[in-house]
């Protein structure tokens, strides 16, 4: 796996721990979720891009 989407991986996952920590601390935002959602669809698409070439 490429390195930039090693990078995407674990930025990705950050966001999820970050997000989850706001949600806990401040109350949930639907954007934040759908936010991550993108990202981590994203992430999933770079890696299934990189594993095919």
């Amino acid at each position: 796996m490429p390195r930039s989407t090693k990078s995407m991986m674990v930025l990705t996952l950050v966001m999820l721990v970050v997000i989850t920590a706001y949600t806990v601390a401040l109350g949930s935002s639907g954007w934040l979720w759908f936010g991550w959602v993108v990202l981590g669809l994203t992430a999933i698409g770079t890696a299934a891009v990189s594993r095919s070439t």
